[in-house]
């Protein structure tokens, strides 16, 4: 991945390997950028984890533009994905 300015700040955006998929991350506003295979990866990682914690776990919903947001959960478990293992 080539070096990147941040699109949201114009920050300075750093390559990591998170989870054996390749992101930029802004060292400012700390968004990040991923390729599309890099977020196809993420998405089948996402699902195996799933698979993998047993009946106790489901898959995330797919984001719609009525979605509205959850509420909040006092007693929210450590991770609830895989995606929370990598950003959380």
């Amino acid at each position: 991945m080539e070096q990147m300015t941040c699109p949201q700040c114009q920050g300075e955006m750093n390559p990591h390997r998170r989870g054996g998929v390749e992101i930029a991350q802004c060292a400012s506003c700390r968004g990040v950028f991923l390729e599309r295979s890099e977020l196809a990866a993420m998405i089948e990682h996402e699902k195996e984890w799933h698979l993998s914690r047993g009946p106790q776990t489901q898959p995330l919903p797919r984001i719609t533009s009525d979605m509205a947001k959850p509420p909040a959960s006092p007693s929210r478990p450590s991770s609830e994905s895989y995606i929370d293992l990598l950003f959380g």
